[in-house]
C-alpha cells in the first residue's frame, strides 16, 4: 500500500460501532477502497514489439495476448526443429537393420550347425579352415545384432534430444507473446508498436476489477478473531450519485493495536462482478453479526 493510501486510511479511520446493539453486527463509518490484484505485465524476451492488440479499458482474461514481438526468426527455428524431429522419430522407430541382422545371424548359425553335423558324419566333408570361417561369419553376425540395435538405441536417444530442442524453440516463440497473467482491465499502455525491449521491461498495466479490497480500522475491542470470514456490506456513492451496496466478506484483521488510538487495520474481499465499484472511492462498511454458517 503506498503512502497516500495509508495516510488516507488513517485519516478516515473511525472506532467501530455497534450498530445492531444484540445482533452483534459491527459497522466501520469509513474504509478506503483498493486494488488487491495488479501486475505491469513484462516483456520475457528481448526483440521489436510487432503487435500491441491491447487497449486500454479492454477487460481480458488470463492468457489473453497483449502484445506480440517479431518472431519470424524464432518460426523458422521451430520448424526446423519440427522437420529434424520428424526424421529423427522415423530414424528411432527404423528397425530394419537389427531384423536384418537378426536373420543374417541365424543364416550363418544354420551354415554353422550343418557343416558340424556333416563333419560328424563325414569327417573329410567339411576342411578345419571352412569350420573355422562359418564361425568367423556367425560371430560377426552377432556382433552386427549388437551393432544394429546400438544404432537404433542411439536412434532413439538422439529422438529426445531433438524433442527437446523443439520444445527449446517453443518456449522461445512463447516467450515472444506478451499474455494476461490475471483476468483484469487493461488501464495503461507502457510501450507502443517498434520499439525495442528488454526482458523486464513493463509493457501494459493490468489491474484485477471484479474483486476488491476494503480497509478501515476497527476499535480493537470490538476486533476480535471471530469477525475472520465474515461476510459484510460495503456502502458507496455511486458516479450517478445513487448509493451502491457491495458484499464480500473479512479476510484479514491486523494483529497490531495503534498504540495512539487503540484501533487495528481490517479488510476485506469485496465481490465486483459488473465493475461498478472502482479503486480508490471511499464508503462505510457493516460486518454482518454472524458467521453465515451460524445463520
Amino acid at each position: 500500500m503506498n503512502a497516500w493510501a495509508a495516510t488516507c486510511l488513517v485519516s478516515l479511520a473511525l472506532s467501530g460501532a455497534d450498530l445492531a446493539g444484540s445482533s452483534g453486527a459491527v459497522g466501520i463509518e469509513s474504509v478506503l477502497v483498493t486494488l488487491i490484484e495488479q501486475v505491469d505485465v513484462p516483456a520475457r524476451d528481448a526483440g521489436v514489439l510487432s503487435k500491441l492488440p491491447a487497449r486500454e479499458g479492454q477487460v481480458v482474461e488470463p492468457g489473453a495476448v497483449l502484445a506480440e514481438m517479431e518472431d519470424q526468426e524464432a518460426r523458422q527455428s521451430v520448424e526446423r526443429a519440427q522437420l529434424e524431429l520428424d526424421v529423427a522419430r522415423k530414424e528411432a522407430a527404423n528397425d530394419l537393420k537389427v531384423r536384418f541382422a537378426r536373420k543374417s545371424h541365424e543364416v550363418a548359425l544354420a551354415e554353422l550347425q550343418r557343416a558340424t553335423e556333416s563333419v560328424e558324419k563325414y569327417k573329410r566333408s567339411v576342411s578345419q579352415s571352412e569350420l573355422d570361417s562359418l564361425r568367423l561369419t556367425a560371430d560377426g553376425a552377432a556382433l552386427e545384432v549388437e551393432q544394429a540395435r546400438h544404432d537404433l538405441e542411439i536412434a532413439q536417444l538422439n529422438c529426445r534430444l531433438k524433442e527437446n530442442e523443439l520444445h527449446v524453440v517453443t518456449g522461445r516463440l512463447e516467450r515472444l507473446k506478451i499474455v494476461a497473467p490475471l483476468a483484469g482491465m487493461v488501464v495503461q499502455i507502457k510501450r507502443h508498436r517498434g520499439e525495442w525491449v528488454e526482458p523486464g521491461n513493463p509493457i501494459v498495466r493490468v489491474v484485477r476489477m471484479d474483486r476488491l479490497r476494503a480497509e478501515g480500522f476497527l476499535d480493537a475491542r470490538l476486533a476480535s478473531a471471530a469477525l475472520d470470514g465474515r461476510s459484510v456490506t460495503l456502502t458507496v456513492e455511486l458516479a450517478d450519485k445513487k448509493s451502491g451496496k457491495f458484499h464480500g466478506k473479512i479476510v484479514f484483521i491486523s494483529p497490531e493495536v495503534n498504540p495512539v488510538n487503540g484501533q487495528v487495520r481490517v479488510w476485506a474481499e469485496i465481490e465486483n462482478p459488473k465493475l461498478e465499484l472502482r479503486p480508490g472511492v471511499q464508503g462505510s462498511l457493516v460486518i454482518d453479526g454472524a458467521a453465515s454458517g451460524e445463520r
